[in-house]
């Protein structure tokens, strides 16, 4: 396969090294249950000293018996460090005979990659009588470079650019025999998934062919282990057939199938090691439980208590068909526990509902989804459809009832690269105060807003396509990702708004700047184009108009508070208040709006003080365009499974609607044309078994603004909205000056898994 011209500076006795090194000691994992247990001596310190910055120091780390004593957990790091607390310690005791392995474990280790005369001394040097350190000093010597990489293999198998992408190693690198192995690997497997299943692919020679032998075809599919699971079910799951090539990526595809069906706890798929062109493949099975069931309940003090019920079929009438039933209540107890101990008080109106405890009603959500894979008899197909219906309710301000359904079509068009065509049906009422509809929607004319209270529909059809070329899926290092999406709602699909909406985002990661440090870019793009709907109204629903800000977006910002925004602000607080020209406010009739919102006071009485800035809410209204862009430099830090990021996030969220036909190339500033802000940050995340958890702070450098003021006004007996002619210059770091406002400037974010 690959051919090296290499120096001529050769191992001292490396064959013997490999030999003695393998001979002397067994693997790590058998290892640990051989631990002294003796309390003496404690390994207090472990030193690496020599390790150049080619060689990664937590993975040499690894490879050794010897460690230190350390924190249980990065959370308690400080109090470690700090504290003599040992119960959060989690010791380590000196080996001696497994100190002298260590010594030619690191030789090997250097070995591997490309280091033949590396020499390790060891040092123990006793702390008090019941601590010592440890030092390995190391001299890593000149390593074996490689001068050239050759492959020889058939141009019509594997071009050269798709060489270039397989070779690891380069010229002038040390001789790493783990990135040659993986070359090795690679170029099999890709030989693999044209077909030839049984390529040889030697490193043993300077200078040797590919050689890709036959076409490999399937020959029987034999499946074992099947009980309640058909094997019908299981070979619609297979993506390959009698005849078809033998390919790695049907193989990994096919058993990705049979785990995702959640029938089997085990799915194996091989062949007998036989050099022939026709390839019995076994498919070896574990069935697991056809069904599960899972309650569960909680509280919290806005919504009280809450309860949950989900049931699964993962083998509904047979052939992998799976059903999902979920039900959700909440508000349970709101009556007794309204304004109860840590419970919030709920303010009730009547003047939304008509009822005054129709907020203290349980909420709920109920919905049934039905899964039919492998649609048509089509391992790449699958068919889902499902019913919902709903009670939510915001207290004091809204509550939303609806129902619906919807049908998705799924085709798997390549590895880890789905497309799906999804119509959903949806009728909704809110009943909720002027204001909402003013804020949510962007309507604040009393005529709109009364048929918004009406009974809507929302149902749009929607078509997806996502490709993930990602190497991890928590934090990836290396690879890109990229969706698209399509929505229209129109009369023709049975509803009462009516857009056009794209949307597209793609991420991309690579190695910068050391072994573990990726630099990770993020692109949004996005617009929507409302038209006259089912009411003759130009009405956008606010779930289909464009946010920014957040953990997932801008950092240096709250959520979608990146974007128009307008403020709303009690109307006691104008009773004080002056007008433009400088007369009295009257605060309780629609002479309010000619108010100015920049005199409003905090209450009544003498000598008032002025009204701050967080007296005044802002209510994102989201756009209906969107660019947004983020860099991000993620980087280790000096304990294991910790790291940093440093980053660079901004957006444009445009308030003019974009017209791509009639505009020409001058439209395409509509997209951009709105609130934008560009804000960097930093962050550290723990590489958790779960993901990583994350906490960022992003740095806001926005100025102040002005910003529209809403207020409402008691008449016949409900609030009405005004809106005030005077805009309000709102900066919502305060107006404060030095520390207490560069403070005011940093956003925290906690979360779990990466932002992009």
């Amino acid at each position: 396969m690959a051919g090296m011209r290499l120096s001529r500076r050769s191992g001292r006795a490396a064959l013997a090294l490999v030999a003695s090194a393998f001979a002397s000691s067994v693997p790590l994992t058998a290892q640990q249950a051989h631990r002294d247990v003796s309390p003496t001596p404690e390994v207090r310190k472990l030193v690496l000293a020599g390790v150049s910055k080619a060689i990664d120091q937590d993975e040499l780390r690894a490879n050794i018996y010897t460690t230190a004593t350390s924190c249980e957990s990065v959370l308690f790091a400080l109090v470690c460090k700090f504290s003599r607390w040992r119960a959060l310690e989690k010791r380590e005791y000196l080996n001696r005979q497994e100190l002298q392995r260590d010594v030619l474990r690191i030789r090997v280790f250097y070995y591997k990659r490309g280091f033949r005369e590396t020499e390790v001394d060891t040092t123990v040097t006793q702390l008090n009588e019941k601590q010592v350190a440890v030092r390995f000093d190391i001299r890593e010597g000149a390593p074996t470079l490689v001068t050239d990489v050759i492959v020889s293999a058939d141009s019509a198998l594997l071009t050269r650019r798709r060489m270039r992408q397989l070779s690891y190693l380069k010229r002038g690198q040390p001789l790493d025999l783990l990135k040659l192995d993986s070359m090795r690997v690679g170029i099999t497997n890709e030989l693999w998934d044209r077909g030839y299943a049984d390529a040889l692919v030697d490193t043993s020679s300077i200078v040797d062919p590919v050689v890709p032998n036959h076409l490999t075809r399937v020959g029987d599919v034999v499946i074992t282990g099947t009980d309640k699971i058909s094997p019908t079910t299981v070979r619609n799951s297979l993506t390959f057939r009698e005849g078809d090539l033998y390919r790695r990526s049907t193989v990994l595809e096919s058993q990705r199938n049979l785990y995702e069906s959640n029938l089997f706890r085990l799915a194996t798929i091989q062949i007998p090691e036989t050099f022939d062109s026709i390839k019995t493949v076994h498919v070896g099975l574990r069935e697991a439980r056809l069904h599960e069931m899972r309650l569960s309940g909680g509280f919290n003090t806005v919504d009280y208590v809450q309860t949950e019920g989900r049931f699964t079929h993962y083998n509904l009438l047979g052939g992998a068909r799976r059903l999902d039933a979920t039900v959700t209540v909440g508000n349970l107890f709101a009556h007794q526990l309204n304004g109860a101990g840590i419970f919030h008080i709920q303010r009730t109106d009547s003047t939304i509902t008509g009822n005054a405890t129709d907020f203290l009603e349980p909420t709920w959500h109920a919905s049934v989804q039905f899964q039919q894979p492998a649609f048509l008899k089509r391992p790449k197909n699958s068919l889902g459809f499902g019913g919902f219906a709903q009670r939510r309710s915001v207290p004091a301000v809204a509550i939303d009832r609806g129902y619906g359904g919807n049908v998705t079509f799924t085709r798997t068009v390549g590895t880890r690269a789905p497309a799906s065509l999804n119509y959903q049906f949806e009728v909704t009422r809110v009943q909720a105060g002027d204001a909402y509809f003013c804020v949510n929607f962007g309507v604040c004319d009393t005529t709109t807003i009364g048929n918004l209270r009406q009974h809507q529909r929302l149902s749009p059809v929607l078509a997806t396509a996502l490709v993930d070329r990602t190497d991890v899926p928590l934090s990836p290092t290396r690879g890109y990702t990229a969706r698209v999406e399509l929505e229209h709602a129109s009369k023709a699909t049975v509803s009462d708004y009516a857009y056009n909406r794209l949307f597209g985002e793609g991420a991309l990661y690579t190695r910068f700047g050391g072994r573990r440090s990726v630099l990770a870019t993020h692109l949004r793009l996005g617009f929507v184009r409302p038209f006259t709907g089912g009411n003759d109204e130009i009405v956008l629903h606010p779930r289909k108009r464009f946010y920014a800000g957040g953990s997932q977006s801008v950092r240096g910002f709250g959520e979608n508070q990146l974007g128009p925004r307008i403020l709303t602000l009690p109307h006691g607080y104008l009773i004080n208040a002056r007008t433009t020209s400088g007369g009295p406010c009257n605060a309780y009739s629609d002479a309010i709006r000619f108010c100015d919102p920049n005199t409003a006071r905090d209450s009544t009485g003498l000598n008032p003080p002025a009204v701050g800035d967080d007296k005044f809410t802002p209510r994102p209204l989201g756009g209906t365009s969107l660019v947004e862009a983020s860099v991000e430099w993620r980087f280790p830090l000096f304990m294991r499974n910790l790291g940093g990021a440093v980053f660079i996030d901004g957006a444009a969220v445009g308030e003019r609607v974009f017209d791509p036909i009639g505009g020409g190339l001058g439209s395409i500033r509509d997209l951009i044309t709105g609130t934008g802000a560009i804000t960097p940050g930093f962050g550290i995340r723990y590489y958790s078994p779960v993901g990583p958890i994350r906490v960022d702070l992003g740095i806001n450098p926005s100025q102040a603004e002005d910003l529209v003021v809403v207020t409402e006004v008691p008449k016949n007996g409900r609030q009405v909205i005004v809106p005030l002619e005077t805009p309000r210059r709102y900066s919502p770091y305060g107006d404060g000056s030095g520390i207490s406002r560069l403070l005011n400037r940093l956003t925290l974010h906690l979360s779990i898994g990466q932002a992009y």
